[in-house]
């Protein structure tokens, strides 16, 4: 029976991996992004160049380290024709020093760029060309959007689906700031589009004025229909929570905004 196991387990472990993998809604990941997809917004840019810069850190520092071993293994091992133990370094101030400073400074810039990078992620201006009302609910999303000029459209709202480009669309102009406002009112959701690097979770209870229900990101000049879903457990339907963001000219979005303002007779 044991043997008759291993064999199916393995092979639903493939079939889980290889459904994954063929998933619409995921992003192709690149070798340069550090497997990490393009950004679409400037602050998914910031969030890709930390990521690589911090791996290239880590295997600079892990380069070293093993260059060390080796270095050690190949020219400190104990020769048999000396029984003898080799010199012993100890109290060595300038090599505790090293080994002190040097990982205190690694860590200080790693501090350094990821609070800065933080800080910038989470700034939000109020001045954004487009406001976006994001209202998370079992199992879907309702999207109202403001202009800078006072237009708002009529709230796009969704059901669960099974693919996101069968969900609500939120359309936004390319090469514009915008402001997300995020709001639930039965339990925890999470607000992730996968392009945009970045994700929010979207709490219950949070004050209109608090800051941490809103985020602001800067759109780059790559139209499109990008994925997005709830990446918090949220119920039964969680994983049918999918919406789509579509990337369009200003041109395009000034159209969209004139054909679905609301109030209007269209």
């Amino acid at each position: 029976m044991a043997r008759r196991r291993v064999p199916r387990a393995a092979a639903l472990a493939l079939l889980l991996a290889s459904a994954t993998a063929c998933a619409n809604d995921v992003p192709e990941a690149k070798w340069s992004n550090g497997l990490l997809p393009d950004a679409i917004t400037q602050q998914g840019e910031t969030v890709t160049a930390l990521w690589n810069g911090a791996w290239i850190a880590a295997l600079a520092t892990g380069g070293v380290v093993i260059g060390l071993i080796v270095w050690a293994c190949l020219f400190h091992t104990r020769r048999r024709a000396k029984a003898d133990l080799p010199p012993q370094v100890r109290y060595n101030l300038p090599i505790e020093m090293l080994y002190t400073l040097v990982p205190l400074v690694m860590v200080s810039v790693f501090f350094f760029f990821t609070a800065r990078d933080s800080e910038e992620l989470s700034r939000v201006t109020g001045d954004a060309d487009v406001k976006v009302k994001v209202e998370a609910f079992q199992w879907s999303w309702r999207f109202t959007t403001t202009t800078a000029d006072g237009k708002t459209t009529e709230p796009v709202s969704g059901m669960p689906v099974s693919d996101y480009q069968q969900g609500p669309q939120l359309v936004l102009p390319v090469d514009k700031k915008v402001e997300f406002d995020l709001f639930t009112d039965d339990v925890i959701h999470s607000f992730w589009v996968p392009d945009f690097l970045f994700k929010r979770d979207i709490i219950p209870g949070i004050p209109d004025d608090n800051p941490g229900r809103k985020f602001e990101v800067t759109t780059l000049s790559k139209p499109g229909v990008y994925a997005g879903r709830c990446a918090e457990l949220c119920g039964v339907d969680h994983s049918r929570m999918l919406f789509s963001i579509k990337l369009v000219t200003q041109q395009e979005f000034d159209q969209y905004v004139a054909s679905n303002q609301a109030g209007s007779a269209q």
